[in-house]
């Protein structure tokens, strides 16, 4: 029971936000080596026709990204509701929906 409380306060959100800030995401989406790395995998996937790995392949680094932008114009609620969460809410939805679509949808 102890191990089971030790993990629900790690899943506080003040702790994942300090854990998501802590990996630098704003670095790696900028950086020209990952960049480069994903759209050879992704160019590899749409000629080979894999549109499954594709697919996680562009929703792994769509949410990096999204995260990336939330994480930098901050996630502080106000009297009328904060921007940034509703891209963060839309961004989410589009890439599922891609995702769902290269997924189910569109593989052979």
């Amino acid at each position: 029971m102890k191990a089971l409380m030790d993990l629900l306060e790690n899943l506080q959100t003040e702790h994942l936000l300090a854990i998501l800030q802590d990996l630098r995401l704003e670095e790696l989406v900028k950086n020209p080596a990952f960049l480069g790395a994903v759209a050879v995998i992704g160019a590899v996937c749409l000629f080979k026709r894999w549109y499954g790995f594709l697919g996680i392949v562009f929703g792994l680094t769509g949410f990096v990204w999204l995260l990336s932008y939330t994480l930098q114009r901050g996630t502080e609620l106000g009297g009328s509701g904060n921007p940034t969460l509703l891209v963060f809410i839309g961004g989410g939805v589009v890439i599922i929906g891609i995702v769902i679509y290269l997924l189910f949808i569109r593989s052979d």
